[in-house]
């Protein structure tokens, strides 16, 4: 059985509507395929609020239901069976987050200069969004999914034998970010920018993850930073 929280953080997929009157109207409809409290769907939505963009409408799927494995999903949404996905009007779907992140960034007549216009920064900002999925996210993210979405009373002993191996890593990662952020205020240029956003998502309930992010005080004061943009939205709203 899972415990309050865990049923908190599995929603029973629905369709919620964004009607925001502070939100710039755009020409597209855009609906996001998600698991609400799922990180990787929440950078998604960040992104959006941060750009004064609407989305229109929020699918929520259960993940432990095994909803984005349906023959319909798997044909129309997402072959791969993940979450989240952009879809863009009736026809056009674009699965993983960082993508979709970057796609609703990528409008040369953004004010919110999510993306670097300096050829040099821009790289750096894919380094740091490459790095997020490839080293952060399986460690971090994956202890937060076993912890506060399945139980660790529910994992396989597999799973509980790699907990401390996970540990390690998302330490490491941890040092990395620890040592790129002391003495600076963003990953990327001078700004807030899209490696910034990708890597928040699983970064500021670290506490979720089990892990203590007093540990890594430059962290902690740019997690502080990031939730005191304008149109910052919690991972919850």
């Amino acid at each position: 059985m899972f415990s309050p929280l865990c049923r908190r953080l599995v929603p029973q997929r629905r369709a919620r509507v964004r009607t925001s009157d502070n939100m710039a109207s755009q020409q597209e409809q855009l609906t996001l395929h998600e698991a609400h409290l799922s990180g990787n769907s929440y950078k998604v939505r960040l992104t959006a609020s941060l750009l004064g963009i609407r989305i229109h409408k929020l699918i929520d799927y259960n993940v432990l239901k095994q909803e984005t494995r349906t023959p319909e999903y798997l044909a129309r949404v997402n072959a791969n069976g993940r979450l989240p996905v952009l879809q863009v009007g009736n026809d056009t779907f674009l699965p993983e987050s960082n993508a979709a992140c970057y796609y609703l960034a990528d409008d040369p007549d953004s004010k919110a200069n999510l993306i670097p216009r300096d050829r040099l920064e821009h790289a750096r900002m894919l380094q740091w969004m490459f790095f997020e999925q490839y080293s952060h996210e399986p460690c971090i993210a994956v202890l937060r999914f076993w912890r506060t979405m399945v139980g660790v009373d529910n994992l396989t002993e597999t799973q509980k034998a790699q907990i401390p191996g996970k540990e390690k890593q998302a330490a490491e990662v941890l040092d990395v970010m620890e040592h790129h952020l002391t003495g600076r205020e963003w990953f990327v240029a001078n700004h807030v920018s899209l490696a910034d956003v990708v890597l928040f998502a699983y970064t500021h309930c670290l506490d979720e993850s089990g892990l203590d992010i007093s540990k890594w005080p430059a962290i902690e004061r740019w997690v502080g930073r990031v939730e005191g943009l304008e149109r910052y939205v919690k991972l919850a709203d």
